[in-house]
């Protein structure tokens, strides 16, 4: 690996993949801003679903604007690389603690946005094309270690990849789930809308986004399939962004596989911006490499080499949990498993004490709709809801309180089923890592990864 790690190349896809990247996230803020869905997701709700560990996180309210304030401006500063190092551990910071406020809002690029930007905490990125390396010569380079630049590649590699294994599944490949329930509804669309009423075009869709997953990051790397790989990314992320509701992932990715692309078109399009930003000839060609320091440079790469462990093994997580994982979903967060599910239900919660008091929750007093929706299909938000209903009817006049809930689920079009066992009082439950007993079995397998 020696003459590897002494390799260089162009600084360009670096510098680019910042400025995109930073004004991704910039416009994503702006636009989270102006619809109001700061104060709708993490001022107005009376509750909040923190992540197990992080229960530290905790709401800030009319404060997170502030936070949303940091996390715009550092997306701007590291699209212009000004006070970089900075920047993105500040990019970093807001972006998390946002994110890990309420588990009702999680989704898998969220989680992508974070892990990037901890990868760009140690990389260069801002050596070229940037306001720091234009205020300071002596960081200028147009040449950075080659592993700065495939560290990237290997991880939206990963994504891809991680993201078709787990579509390696019996509901997905043979019964076409959950597909044959979303596509039907888009029957109105203009052009495309009356495919979805084929009943062939669900198991179409589903082995071609299985087969894209498992093969695109390979036919991006490669130079002669590249141009046409990456009409796929556009064709593929701009029919999802079309049909699904999943916000910026569409667009951040379409971005993302840029820096599969070969030097010659980064340096030819940041030239480009440079000529019209009237930028001076040493700024675009400095000729020089940036180097780390022996010291650092081998620590950056043993955390590296760790953070990169940590993103192979963590996604089978679930293997060590009993139970079919879309069901209890024990290991489901965090391991790229993307639009795999349907999951519909329903939960209604009894808390009594030995004194004779009993009441039936309204869910609505407690939480918001979305809450309400991803509470009731996830058993981890269920044991919190639980709790957080113990402690509030403990401080209202029940003395020790149980919580029970009646749970009907119903799985990727699967009739529905209690998911919890209604006869335990889940105030005495605890949340740990370890496998959650109270859950019930689905009674089925789902075969695959």
């Amino acid at each position: 690996m020696k003459p590897y790690f002494h390799r260089t190349t162009s600084a360009a896809p670096l510098a680019l993949f910042r400025i995109a990247f930073g004004l991704m996230l910039f416009g994503s803020i702006v636009r989270f801003w102006s619809k109001g869905w700061i104060s709708e997701l993490y001022i107005n709700p009376r509750f909040f679903f923190p992540f197990y560990g992080f229960e530290f996180v905790k709401p800030l309210g009319h404060n997170t604007y502030v936070v949303f304030a940091i996390c715009g401006l550092s997306a701007l500063l590291v699209a212009v690389g000004l006070f970089y190092r900075l920047a993105i551990t500040s990019l970093f910071l807001s972006f998390t603690y946002i994110e890990l406020i309420d588990k009702s809002t999680y989704l898998n690029h969220y989680y992508f946005t974070s892990m990037i930007c901890l990868l760009l905490i140690v990389l260069p990125a801002h050596a070229y094309f940037s306001v720091d390396a234009y205020r300071n010569r002596t960081l200028l380079s147009d040449q950075v270690p080659a592993w700065c630049v495939d560290s990237l590649r290997l991880f939206v590699s990963i994504l891809y990849v991680y993201a078709g294994l787990a579509k390696l599944n019996s509901d997905w490949l043979l019964h076409a789930q959950p597909l044959r329930i979303w596509l039907p509804a888009h029957n109105d669309l203009p052009i495309l809308g009356f495919l979805f009423n084929y009943s062939w075009i669900p198991y179409a869709f589903s082995w071609f986004g299985c087969l894209y997953d498992l093969s695109i990051p390979f036919l991006l790397w490669n130079r002669r399939t590249r141009p046409w790989a990456y009409a796929a990314v556009v064709g593929f992320h701009g029919l999802t962004a079309l049909l699904f509701p999943i916000g910026m992932f569409p667009y951040i990715m379409i971005v993302t596989a840029l820096i599969f692309f070969s030097d010659d078109f980064h340096i030819t399009v940041l030239r480009r911006i440079g000529s019209w930003l009237q930028m001076p000839a040493h700024f675009l060609r400095p000729h020089r490499s940036f180097t780390y320091q022996p010291i650092a440079g081998q620590t950056i790469r043993s955390l590296l080499a760790i953070f990169f462990v940590i993103q192979f093994l963590f996604p089978f997580r679930y293997l060590l949990y009993p139970g079919e994982l879309f069901w209890t979903e024990q290991g489901y967060r965090f391991s790229w498993r993307v639009m795999l599910m349907e999951k519909a239900g329903y939960a209604q919660f009894t808390v009594s004490d030995d004194r004779g008091n009993r009441t039936i929750v309204n869910n609505t007093e407690f939480l918001t709709p979305l809450q309400e929706k991803m509470m009731s299909t996830q058993p981890d938000m269920l044991l919190q809801y639980a709790h957080m209903l113990r402690d509030y009817y403990a401080q209202h006049g029940f003395h020790d309180p149980h919580v029970y809930v009646d749970s009907y689920v119903a799985l990727n079009g699967r009739l529905g089923k209690p998911l919890v066992d209604s006869t335990i009082d889940l105030a005495r439950e605890q949340d740990t890592f370890a496998p959650k007993s109270w859950i019930t079995s689905l009674d089925d397998k789902i075969y695959g990864f």
